[in-house]
This record gives C-alpha cells, sequence and structure tokens, in this order.
C-alpha cells in the first residue's frame, strides 16, 4: 500500500512506503513512554533522597538489612546466655558454701514418673502458680522492634542486679567460712579504683560489650603493688593480654592476679606476706594507660573484688 502526497509548491507526487508507515507508528508509541519515564524517574530520586516513603515501615524493614537487625539481637541473646551463665555459676559456688547440694531438689521433683498422672498435675499446678496472670483482651498489637529492644534492656538490668546480689551473698559466705583467714582484703595499692571497671562495660579495643573480671586502680607508672594476703608466688613473667603479671596462691583455691606492671620485684615459688611490695605499676600488655589491674579468683572463677576491699577498710 503507497500513500501519495501532492505539494503544490514542487507539483510533485511524494509516496511513503510501508516501512515509513511502520517507523511513523513507532515513533507515535515510543515518544509517550519516553516522556512518561521522564515524569517517573526524577520522583523516584527524590524519594530516595529523603522523599516520603509509601512502603509500610514493616516492608522496609525486610528491604533494608534484615540481616543488620537480626545480628544485632542474636549479640543482645549472646549477652543474656553469658550472663545467665554466670549467674549459674555463682549459684553452684554458693550452694556448696552453704553446705546444699543443687541436685537434691531436681532429684524430689523427678521422683513422679514423667508422664504419669501426678507428674501432669504438679506441673500444671506449677504453671497456674507462676504464671497467675489474666483478664480480658482489650486492645492487642504485635510488639515492635523498639519494644522488644526495651524488653531486652530490662531483662538485662534485672540480671545485672541478681548477678550483684549474688557477688554480695558470696562474699559474706566466704567471710564466714573457713577461708576468712585467706581472704586477700586489704587494697593492692595506695590508689582508688574504678568503681565501674568490674562487671560488664564496652571494651575499650573493640567498643563491644564484655565481662572485666578485674578491678583498675589508674596510677603514675612506678606505684608500688603490694600483695593482698599472705601466700605463694605462682606466676611472675611477661604475658600477652596481662602483660607484666604476678599471681599469687592463697591457699584452698583462692588467688589473686596483678597485671600490667612494669617491674616485677618477686619469682615465682617465692613466699610473700601480706602488705609485701610485690610489683610495680606500669602500662604492659593490653592496655590503654598505667594502671593496675587486679583479679581475685576462686578456683578459676572470678570474685568482685569491692566486696573483699570493703571488708578489710
Amino acid at each position: 500500500m503507497n500513500i501519495i502526497f501532492v505539494s503544490n509548491k514542487m507539483a510533485k507526487a511524494k509516496t511513503l512506503s510501508v516501512f515509513h508507515l511502520a517507523l511513523i507508528a513507532l515513533a507515535l508509541v515510543v515518544i509517550p513512554v519516553l516522556i512518561t519515564l521522564l515524569f517517573i524517574v526524577p520522583q523516584e530520586a527524590a524519594a530516595q533522597k529523603g522523599g516520603k516513603s509509601l512502603i509500610p515501615s514493616q516492608l522496609r524493614f525486610s528491604f533494608n538489612n534484615p540481616q543488620k537487625h537480626l545480628d544485632a539481637y542474636a549479640l543482645q541473646l549472646g549477652e543474656m546466655q553469658a550472663r545467665m551463665m554466670r549467674l549459674d555459676s555463682q549459684a553452684e559456688r554458693l550452694a556448696k558454701l552453704a553446705g546444699e547440694k543443687p541436685q537434691e531438689k531436681s532429684l524430689e521433683k523427678s521422683q513422679d514418673k514423667p508422664g504419669s498422672e501426678s507428674a501432669i498435675q504438679k506441673k500444671e499446678d506449677t504453671k497456674r502458680v507462676q504464671d497467675g496472670r489474666g483478664g480480658p483482651l482489650v486492645l492487642n498489637a504485635p510488639m515492635t522492634e523498639a519494644d522488644l529492644q526495651k524488653e531486652i534492656a530490662v531483662l538485662l538490668s534485672q540480671i545485672e542486679a541478681g548477678t550483684d546480689d549474688l557477688a554480695r551473698i558470696e562474699a559474706k559466705l566466704l567471710q564466714q567460712s573457713v577461708l576468712k583467714d585467706l581472704l586477700p582484703n586489704s587494697s593492692p595499692v595506695t590508689a582508688a579504683y574504678n568503681s565501674s571497671s568490674y562487671g560488664w562495660r564496652s571494651d575499650p579495643f573493640t567498643g563491644e560489650k564484655a565481662f572485666h573480671e578485674g578491678l583498675d586502680f589508674p596510677a603514675p607508672t612506678g606505684t608500688l603493688i603490694y600483695a593482698a594476703a599472705g601466700g605463694i608466688v605462682s606466676t611472675s613473667e611477661d604475658t600477652a593480654g596481662y602483660g607484666k603479671l604476678v599471681k599469687i596462691e592463697h591457699g584452698s583455691g583462692l588467688e589473686t592476679r596483678y597485671a600490667h606492671c612494669s617491674k616485677l620485684l618477686v619469682k615465682a615459688g617465692e613466699r610473700v606476706e601480706k602488705g609485701q611490695v610485690i610489683a610495680e605499676m606500669g602500662d604492659t600488655g593490653r592496655s590503654t594507660g598505667p594502671h593496675l589491674h587486679y583479679e581475685i579468683r576462686l578456683n578459676g572463677n572470678a570474685l568482685d573484688p569491692r566486696q573483699y576491699l570493703k571488708a578489710g577498710a
């Protein structure tokens, strides 16, 4: 098919072939599409620059980076598990000091065979006592991310308070036990300690939550360090994390550690008396400045030195 145009000016006929018609039709289709895109693309760019998104917040959580949120919660849950393990360890030590066997309670509860009618009834009764809550459902809404973070923070605070209470009770029992004469209850230096250094804190090198198992006494390099109790020096050497370190065994599993020293004045195997100078303060090992990192341990478990310094004051 050919379309013939006649021009008065040229007095000649011009013919458009099927190919030319196809090009005109294609242009008529493509040009509107390009105009549409011209108006749509800037709107998307503006939205990326801070315009209000029409995507619900629940969906944005999935689109942005859900793994980042999951990793954050995993770290918090891991920290809670670590704190619970420390609470369990302290509870076991307290049970031993009090002469109680933790297994006895579980044995009493296991007298009924699992699945028996009495065991099921006891389980239901216990559940009713522990979960004594109720009331009409007035408003029901799912927990948001902020709500979950708040609940985790409250639980961590409760665990921290429980840890402090157990440490105080443990120190009181030790001071009343046969180990009372062996306890290191004098200050290792004539300087104040950082009261918030024992326990969970932000690690000065990584910035992440980490448990600090001792007290930090900041003071100038060369400040004298004294044995907090009499005993036998088990270690006097340079180590990677503690730097120059002195360990003193006081008997019955009790041990004190004096880390980051600049100079060691005692040797392994040497007997020292309470108040004897054993080292000088420094900045060796994993340290950010001159200070003494001081620990008390019982059978390898770190104790809160603050409780024993208070007793000796």
